[in-house]
């Protein structure tokens, strides 16, 4: 006999600024990161044993890591933006190419690759070489979307994408 689990308390969520601490648009295209291909055989510098040589298997990944880097430094540079301390809420909504061969009159969806997962950790990563946050173990909260131009309303014209961090009042871990 199989008991099913009781119903989850209400969620109770968290109190976040209204205003995001930080704002950046970014145009590219998105570079998922997280697979890697071997290229050959090193040595350990500690243990000496051989060990494989790994890179990155998508080349978007650098030039979209740069970008982001490069937008999120101007913006704290200039002041439009500020560093984030404590629990960090990331919202990010990223605009990728509409295949030419999908339908024009009628919405679709980039339910295809490349994965929203790999898509954040490109992104999370340039945020923290960017030294907006101390490290993206800070997000305890994120909304990801992945859609086409013109067909959601936080869509931009072109590949790219909003990036908003947001901040919970009065906390600091």
């Amino acid at each position: 006999m199989t008991a099913l689990a009781p119903d989850p308390a209400p969620a109770i969520g968290y109190d976040w600024d209204p205003t995001p601490a930080l704002t950046v648009i970014v145009y590219g295209l998105a570079g998922p990161q997280g697979s890697k291909t071997p290229v050959g055989w090193g040595r350990s510098r500690k243990t000496g044993k051989a060990i494989p040589l790994m890179r990155e298997s998508s080349t978007k990944v650098k030039p979209w890591r740069d970008k982001v880097t490069a937008a999120i430094q101007q913006a704290l540079l200039t002041g439009q933006a500020r560093p984030v301390a404590g629990p960090v809420r990331a919202d990010i909504t990223f605009t990728m190419p509409k295949p030419v061969n999908a339908p024009k009159r009628r919405r679709t969806y980039p339910a295809v690759s490349p994965d929203i997962d790999k898509l954040e950790r490109s992104t999370y990563d340039a945020i923290s070489t960017a030294k907006a946050w101390e490290d993206d173990g800070r997000v305890i909260e994120s909304h990801s979307r992945k859609v086409y131009p013109g067909e959601h309303p936080e869509a931009l014209p072109e590949p790219g994408a909003i990036i908003r961090l947001y901040t919970l009042p009065g906390a600091t871990r």
